[in-house]
């Protein structure tokens, strides 16, 4: 899809607008965000997604149009499953509620900053060279298939390279001072764990885009819709956190369901590969309409099966809880 200069522009506008008109009204004055107060946001950047998509159809092409609805499906659903790794890394640093929406918001920032750059990166490797579809193809299967294998394993945040090389070189407070992310204390200059929490953040989430963005390849070879769909995934994930909340728990499923989506998507890409190699059939292929259709009915199924057990393990304990106190 050829897309001028000034389209580019006036979308990267338009996400620092978002993004400004997000500082104003959340951020003026630090609070604890509320569910109803998270809905809202979550709905407005739903729509903004759905907006743009439209738009790609309207002044572009329906082909562009599923592709960029398709992948933006696909970057919000990988979003989700890390909300639970983000939950882990506020309590592990204990950040106060008032700021979390800050440390969310800088974190991401940062991430789609560096995710643009591994964008563009990947769209030169693909434009050049065909067979690093099957690398990006077989990394995807790969992670699928670990996914499944270490679904039932504990999740515990441990701190990552880039957060052990900050604290190694340089001094950070034990306490928080306020929103601050450097404080002076008898005259030398500290890094606080505010800071320090807002790199875990975004190096964890650029450690989620080496799974996202083979992923999203998969689905358009176009850069523009590839930053379009990462990037509205991306900002609609601060207000997810605090609408799901505890939800993200009861989804139990949920990295069952990616690992299919992904161990698909790695299928297409490496089936992709061979038809540019004319070593399969024209009618083996996967279009846009199939991807969309077999995601959507999975994340559904995923979805609804979680629910669901989470329901009934429920029913099982208050069971098993009535059951113990008939016999006290």
């Amino acid at each position: 899809m050829h897309v001028p200069l000034w389209v580019w522009l006036a979308t990267l506008g338009g996400l620092a607008l978002l993004l400004l008109l997000d500082l104003v009204i959340v951020d003026r004055k630090p609070h604890e965000v509320t569910t109803g107060e998270a809905a809202k946001w979550v709905t407005f950047y739903i729509a903004c997604a759905i907006l743009f998509g439209l738009g790609v159809w309207l002044f572009g092409d329906a082909h562009f149009a599923i592709q960029y609805f398709t992948g933006y499906i696909t970057e919000y659903s990988l979003s989700v499953d890390n909300l639970f790794i983000f939950m882990v890394i506020m309590s592990s640093f204990a950040v106060p509620s008032i700021h979390q929406h800050k440390v969310l918001l800088i974190g991401i920032l940062l991430a789609l900053l560096m995710r643009g750059a591994f964008i563009a990166v990947g769209a030169a490797l693909i434009a050049k060279f065909v067979w690093v579809f099957f690398i990006f193809g077989g990394f995807l299967l790969w992670t699928a298939f670990s996914m499944i294998r270490h679904k039932d394993d504990d999740e515990e945040y441990k701190e990552n390279a880039v957060v052990r090389w900050v604290r190694k070189f340089f001094p950070v407070t034990e306490d928080y001072h306020g929103a601050k992310s450097t404080t002076k204390i008898d005259g030398k200059r500290y890094l606080t764990p505010m800071f320090v929490v807002i790199v875990a953040i975004g190096s964890a989430d650029l450690l989620f885009a080496v799974d996202s963005i083979p992923a999203i390849f998969g689905i358009t070879q176009d850069p523009f819709l590839v930053f379009a769909a990462n990037a509205f995934a991306l900002m609609g994930l601060r207000q997810l956190y605090f609408l799901l909340g505890g939800l993200v728990d009861k989804l139990v499923y949920l990295s069952l369901g990616l690992a299919v989506i992904l161990a698909f998507i790695g299928v297409k890409l490496v089936i992709h590969a061979l038809h540019e190699y004319h070593a399969v059939p024209e009618w083996l292929d996967i279009n846009n309409w199939m991807s969309l259709g077999v995601i959507v009915v999975v994340l559904a199924v995923t979805t609804f099966a979680s629910l669901a057990k989470s329901k009934k393990d429920a029913a099982v304990e208050d069971n098993d809880t009535d059951s113990e106190a008939n016999k006290a």
